[in-house]
């Protein structure tokens, strides 16, 4: 994927939990001048990514730097950019928090988070179909 920008982010914008927590990183990367690019699953940004919908759905992904990404090691590269969360970044990249962390978000987070995106499309395919 072309990038002119250092780091940009691959969210699912249709998931309120996933667009409350990256639309707060967006604003804030927005107000900083932060060179990050926010880019939603649904939209056309995705092509650019390689991925499909399904699979980008399930985790958070980041680019920097030509490196791509996902889960918590995608956090920590987003946290380092900002100047705000790079603390926490460091705190949450500590041996054992790390790994804490990513087991949390690989085995409980993210299946909860996807399963209830699940929900929410046939909810909407259901809804459209009547």
């Amino acid at each position: 994927m072309e990038n002119s920008t250092r780091t940009s982010v691959l969210y699912n914008g249709n998931c309120p939990v996933c667009n409350f927590e990256i639309g707060h990183y967006a604003r804030y990367a927005g107000k900083a001048g932060l060179p990050i690019r926010f880019d939603d699953l649904n939209t056309d940004a995705r092509n650019q990514w390689g991925l499909n919908a399904d699979k980008a759905a399930r985790r958070l992904y980041v680019l920097h730097d030509g490196k791509l990404t996902s889960g918590i090691p995608a956090f920590l590269v987003l946290w380092a950019q900002m100047p705000r969360y790079r603390l926490l970044g460091r705190i949450v990249g500590l041996p054992g928090i790390r790994d804490i962390a990513s087991s949390a978000y690989d085995y409980v987070l993210t299946p909860v988070i996807y399963r209830w995106h699940l929900r929410r499309l046939r909810k909407q395919s259901a809804y459209i179909a009547n």
